[in-house]
């Protein structure tokens, strides 16, 4: 798999982008709520730039293809992670990630996995949780 800078764009794009094929159906309803969520912009990342972080994603998930079938493991999947570093950037890319995974009405069970990891780890390094405590 690939590396990128720590909080780029590309990191941050490639998140997203898992989150819509993790359950190897890229529906249209998940581009539509990627679109929606302004979280592109935010990144500053372009549609055509996305599309290319989608397409290397699927290439670089296809190398590691086992007989056929494609599997990111913990490891990998915590790499992918680790490469998103700002508290807030976490955050708004979570939030992106379950609008993403709820869009098509239905929360496969890889969509599952990588939401709760994510929720996991990023909480966990950064104190979501105790923000969130805080607030309410």
């Amino acid at each position: 798999m690939r590396r990128y800078e720590t909080d780029s764009p590309q990191a941050a794009g490639r998140i997203l982008a898992l989150a819509m094929v993790v359950d190897g159906n890229l529906a249209q309803s998940e581009l539509a709520a990627l679109d929606s969520s302004k979280i592109l912009q935010h990144i500053d990342l372009d549609q055509p730039g996305f599309k290319a972080l989608l397409q290397e994603l699927c290439q670089d998930m296809l190398t590691s293809a086992f007989h056929g079938e494609v599997r990111i493991d913990g490891a990998m999947l915590d790499g992918l992670l680790d490469e998103i570093q700002h508290p807030d950037l976490r955050r708004q890319l979570l939030q992106a990630m379950w609008r993403i995974a709820d869009a098509d009405g239905w929360l496969a069970d890889a969509e599952a996995v990588l939401l709760a990891r994510a929720s996991t780890l990023w909480c966990a390094e950064t104190n979501f949780s105790g923000r969130v405590l805080a607030q309410a």
